[in-house]
């Protein structure tokens, strides 16, 4: 299928060819019709594409701080290597779309094939949206009407932060898309508009539909307007939904509005506010969010929980809902506002120069001529002969910038890589060169020519992805946790055990030059030792996935499992008792402050502190060993310190995490045969160590690791 992409490292916007998404749980597939083009917000990402480095980071100062910050502790190289795979991840356009349900996701049931419905889909021929994110579209309402769904929802929501009541005066600043619809809307809800904008199409527009549509480049003063029009009172309330970056709009707004009056941002401005404007007549500000309630909330957008009705009226949702019901019975008329209709292919008509377009709507139309394919072929490549020919199922930041920049490297075999969207895994097969590009995963399995599958996904769907692999009859590489459960680690050994395949996780830290250096100096005696692991792994907000215990685990299984491994591997022992404390009240909920100790079978000792609430100027990852009178320090993988050794020297590189070696170590097992990487017995220990760790916290003991 054909999708619009924007290049944020070039500013180049791409028709490109990807695989039609798979259908998830919760989700509903839809044949795109028409998508409209929201040329104000859209216009902004292919500018901000085709800005040079330097002006980026002007852009998004917060940004550079941060690179700042990570070249501290990481050092230039990986930094540099980081912003660059930032860069090189290209943007999907649009989220305004009409077409029809061909496929329905499990636990859906308010849609059916054939339904015509209106979501925020991208410019794509096929799109893939969670159920609380489409809506029905009454009969009488054209496909072109309600590509104006969610534009118009963007407005709604400012008037209801506005709150505006029958009869009140308010000011629309921006003429665009949303600001038109917001001025309509307001009129409905029997208001007196008044519309500020510098085009005099926009404003000519408005002035037809009844709003008082004021150009000031022709000399009028918009405060002074404002007080003339209100009689000295002022306008009771404003919504700006432009788009500019002077901070002259944000303090207008507040010297237009009477005493107690309200300003809602709903586009995007300058707001460097002065108080002065704001505190004499205690006028209130907001910024209004997308859609409504609902938007960026996890459980509501991609769980499909919504909120009750009672206590929450108005959701993104309903918002489509109210849009399209106002478009039905005439209250809105959104078809004066439709300037062009361009066929798919003709898109650069519209993106060619965005910058000078007069054009208010623009609407994409599609034909979809060919049939969907869940798989494209990116370079004709030959695998014959070949061994250790890899497919890849997941394409995240992580595969994107450690797992296929090493690989190519290595010179691996790449034959697949999967995403169940399908662009993601497009990008990076045409920048590795990887054969084909797919969003169904069970093209890699059944290839009798793939031998190892890399995965990749979100943590909860390893250990099913793992059992798919190891029952489809491939080696299998997971990136860690293997699972977040004792019952999914059962199955995973009782369907191995039947199986003549390897089973290896990402546990790279072992692999590092530095922890190969300390184990040789630390012998294969397997003698007791102390060992000190702290992790400072940096806060990441409480709604990321990561934290949520049926996706992600939590970053104890999810991420302090690297150090319950590099502990096995340095001790030589595998971990018979584990207890863990966690900093706060509570021992149920989930934690990512914890300290963790490790009681092992040779009598090694180890206690992993993993925190969130350190400071990003010090170093990430430390460990320090003592044993038999000598001590070690590894300092953030670039530095190792030996105190007490005879044959011990100190040792500095560049920040190597192992992730090279561990790859070159698992591609010539995979090639040549012999023993995996990682031992089935280690792999599985540090497993249920990890999940043991959760137990124990919320039990309050030791748990003994059978």
């Amino acid at each position: 299928m054909k999708q619009i992409i924007q290049d944020i490292k070039n500013g180049e916007t791409i028709l490109e060819e990807v695989p039609v998404p798979k259908v998830k749980s919760g989700h509903v597939l839809i044949k795109t019709k028409k998508s409209l083009v929201s040329l104000g917000t859209e216009r902004m990402l292919v500018e901000f594409g085709k800005a040079n480095f330097i002006q980026k980071a002007k852009q998004q100062p917060d940004k550079v701080k941060m690179v700042l910050d990570k070249v501290k502790t990481d050092g230039l190289k990986p930094t540099i290597d980081s912003v660059r795979n930032k860069l090189n991840q290209p943007l999907p356009l649009g989220y305004c779309n009409v077409g029809e349900v061909i496929g329905v996701g499990k636990g859906v049931t308010e849609f059916q094939i054939g339904d015509r419905v209106a979501s925020n889909g991208n410019h794509a021929e096929y799109v893939n949206i969670p159920k609380n994110l489409v809506v029905k579209i009454p009969d009488n309402v054209t496909d072109d009407e309600a590509t104006f769904t969610v534009i118009g929802a963007i407005g709604l929501q400012g008037i209801r932060l506005l709150n505006p009541t029958f009869g009140e005066t308010m000011v629309v600043v921006g003429l665009g898309l949303i600001g038109l619809v917001t001025a309509e809307l307001l009129m409905a809800n029997g208001c007196n508009v008044i519309g500020f904008d510098f085009d005099p199409d926009k404003v000519r527009i408005a002035a037809e539909k009844g709003i008082k549509a004021i150009n000031p480049a022709e000399g009028t003063d918009q405060v002074k307007f404002v007080e003339s029009y209100t009689k000295g009172i002022g306008a009771d309330g404003v919504i700006i939904t432009a788009s500019n970056k002077s901070n002259e709009i944000i303090s207008q707004a507040a010297k237009m509005c009477r005493k107690r009056g309200r300003v809602v941002l709903v586009g995007v401005i300058g707001l460097n506010i002065s108080r002065a404007d704001f505190y004499e007549k205690e006028i209130s500000f907001q910024v209004s969010c997308s859609y409504g309630p609902g938007r960026y909330d996890e459980e509501y957008e991609q769980k499909g929980n919504d909120y009750p009705i009672g206590y929450v009226r108005w959701t993104e949702k309903r918002n489509f809902e109210a849009i399209l019901n106002a478009i039905s019975k005439g209250t809105v008329d959104v078809k004066p506002l439709i300037t062009e209709r361009v066929p798919l292919k003709d898109f650069q008509n519209i993106y060619g120069d965005m910058s000078g377009s007069k054009s208010i709507a623009s609407i994409l139309e599609y034909n979809q001529e060919s049939e969907p394919s869940s798989t494209v072929t990116i370079k004709e490549t030959s695998f014959e002969g070949k061994k250790g020919i890899i497919g890849i199922i997941g394409a995240g930041n992580f595969t994107s910038s450690t797992i296929l920049p090493n690989l190519e490297k290595l010179n691996a075999h790449i034959k697949y890589i999967g995403s169940s969207g399908g662009l993601s895994s497009t990008i990076m097969a045409k920048r590795h060169s990887i054969a084909k590009s797919t969003s169904d995963y069970h093209e890699i399995l059944g290839d009798n020519e793939v031998d190892l599958v890399l995965i990749t996904t979100k943590h909860n769907m390893h250990a099913p992805m793992v059992l798919e692999t190891l029952k489809s009859g491939k080696s299998v590489f997971v990136e860690k946790p293997l699972a977040l459960t004792y019952s999914e680690i059962q199955e995973i050994i009782d369907v191995y055990r039947d199986q003549n395949v390897s089973l290896n996780v990402g546990f790279n830290r072992r692999f590092a030059p530095i922890a190969k250096r300390m184990k040789q100096l630390l012998g294969n005696n397997n003698s007791p030792m102390n060992i000190v692991a702290t992790m400072n792994a940096g806060f990441i907000p409480s709604d990321v996935w990561v934290h949520d215990m049926e996706i992600g685990g939590g970053r104890i299984i999810g991420e302090a499992c690297h150090y319950i491994d590099l502990c096995n591997y340095l001790s030589g022992s595998n971990v018979k008792a584990v207890c863990m404390n966690a900093m706060g009240m509570n021992p149920k909920e989930n934690t990512d402050n914890a300290s963790i100790l490790l009681k092992y079978e040779n009598g090694a000792n180890a206690t992993i502190n993993y925190f969130s609430n350190g400071s990003k100027a010090y170093s990430k990852e430390r460990v320090e060993v003592y044993s038999q009178g000598r001590t070690m320090i590894m300092d953030n993988w670039r530095k190792l310190k030996t105190y007490g050794f005879k044959n011990g020297k100190n040792m500095s590189s560049k920040q190597d995490k192992g992730h090279f070696n561990q790859f070159k170590e698992l591609i010539h097992q995979q090639q040549n045969g012999g023993n995996p990487i990682i031992s089935f017995d280690e792999i599985i220990n540090t497993s249920k160590t990890s999940i043991a760790a959760i137990e124990s916290l919320q039990r309050q003991q030791w748990i003994t690791i059978e």
